[in-house]
């Protein structure tokens, strides 16, 4: 059995597939992806400035270019005199989309939030005009939030439902609202249209949702949306807990890590932050 693994292991990588150091790199495709990935970053580039930017010489960033061009990840337009991504580029990164799972990206992102703020970390997206909780890193702390994957809640009185309608486009947004009753659950749950609609106004401005015991008393949470590639929200990552430990005076650092572990999983799955 032992046999069998360490079989399967040296097919995808060698002994010693941990080792970074030079010996194991290869230096030309490494400065090609480079130069690659610095082309990714605008829209389009002469050799020239490509070479500047990149600090090679022109010849070594032509030969680059062409090499890159017969696999379709460059092209060249003659007209401009510039370089530009090629199609075969979306075509590798859409393959890496479809092999992509929200899921298993956030996992470990949820549970390094967990243990930097100490609080239950959550992953929720919208479904039929609610919260659909599909992942949970409990806190070891006895008292704590608890949403099972599968939970439904309501949009207007969860962090990761407002941090969700805040975002997403206005047409959007205006037809789930029309769909909710904003139920009242506790004294602090926003229950006015208009009120509400200020608050996600708020919201988009600061990056981040407050359900401020407005779901259940003592229990507050910070949550962040996360984006694809079109930049549009397709989820929100939170963290909850008692009023007793998410207070007012641990807000605004629970809600700089909260926002980093956001744009963490955006950045997993291949989505664009519009805050970058």
């Amino acid at each position: 059995m032992a046999d069998t693994q360490n079989t399967r292991r040296s097919r995808g990588r060698p002994r010693d597939w941990h080792d970074k150091t030079e010996q194991n790199t290869v230096k030309s495709l490494d400065r090609a992806l480079y130069v690659f990935k610095h082309l990714s970053l605008g829209e389009s580039k002469p050799l020239t400035e490509l070479a500047e930017e990149t600090d090679q010489s022109p010849a070594t960033v032509y030969r680059i270019l062409i090499t890159l061009q017969g696999q379709g990840l460059v092209e060249f337009d003659p007209e401009d005199q510039v370089w530009h991504i090629g199609p075969q580029a979306f075509v590798i990164g859409s393959r890496f989309l479809r092999r992509t799972s929200l899921v298993e990206r956030a996992r470990p992102i949820m549970r390094k939030l967990m243990e930097t703020t100490g609080e239950t970390a959550n992953l929720g997206i919208e479904k039929e005009g609610k919260v659909l909780f599909l992942n949970q890193v409990e806190t070891h702390e006895s008292i704590r939030a608890f949403f099972p994957p599968g939970t439904l809640s309501d949009m207007h009185s969860s962090g990761i439902g407002k941090a969700l309608l805040a975002h997403m486009d206005v047409d959007r947004r205006l037809r789930i609202i029309k769909t909710m009753l904003l139920e009242s659950y506790t004294k602090f749950t926003i229950t006015d249209a208009d009120a509400l609609d200020r608050d996600l106004d708020d919201i988009q401005n600061r990056g981040y949702s407050i359900d401020n015991e407005e779901r259940n008393l003592g229990m507050r949470c910070i949550a962040a949306p996360v984006f694809d590639f079109n930049r549009e929200v397709i989820a929100g990552i939170s963290v909850s807990g008692p009023t007793s430990r998410v207070g007012t005076e641990n807000l605004p650092a629970i809600s700089v890590d909260v926002m980093h572990a956001a744009r963490a999983l955006t950045e997993a799955i291949a989505g664009t932050s519009p805050f970058v």
